[in-house]
């Protein structure tokens, strides 16, 4: 939500949203809306990829050899893992097996 005075982001802060230009207050409308996240400490995020049991008929499929099964046929999408100035990561999924892995450009 934008503040209706300077336009700046408006973000919780004791119940109320709060300016972080002008510190401008209104009431909060909505509470399921309107929250905050904040990553604390340096803990590692875990990164799920795509679910064991998720639906990948939907993916595209490519020619590339599983490294569990040999099979030649894989399922793939790509995911930005890195910082944005490096390439994305592709993943692939076996057609046969189901063995995820990956590939780095």
């Amino acid at each position: 939500m934008f503040c209706r005075k300077c336009g700046g982001l408006m973000l919780p802060k004791e119940g109320m949203l709060t300016c972080t230009r002008c510190g401008h207050k209104q009431e909060i409308v909505n509470k399921e809306v309107h929250t905050r996240v904040e990553r604390r400490g340096g803990k590692k995020k875990k990164l799920l990829v795509l679910d064991e049991d998720a639906d990948v008929t939907t993916l595209p499929v490519t020619r590339a050899e599983c490294p569990k099964c040999r099979n030649m046929e894989a399922y793939w999408w790509l995911i930005q893992t890195r910082r944005a100035d490096e390439p994305e990561t592709r993943f692939l999924r076996c057609t046969k097996c189901k063995h995820t892995w990956r590939e780095y450009d």
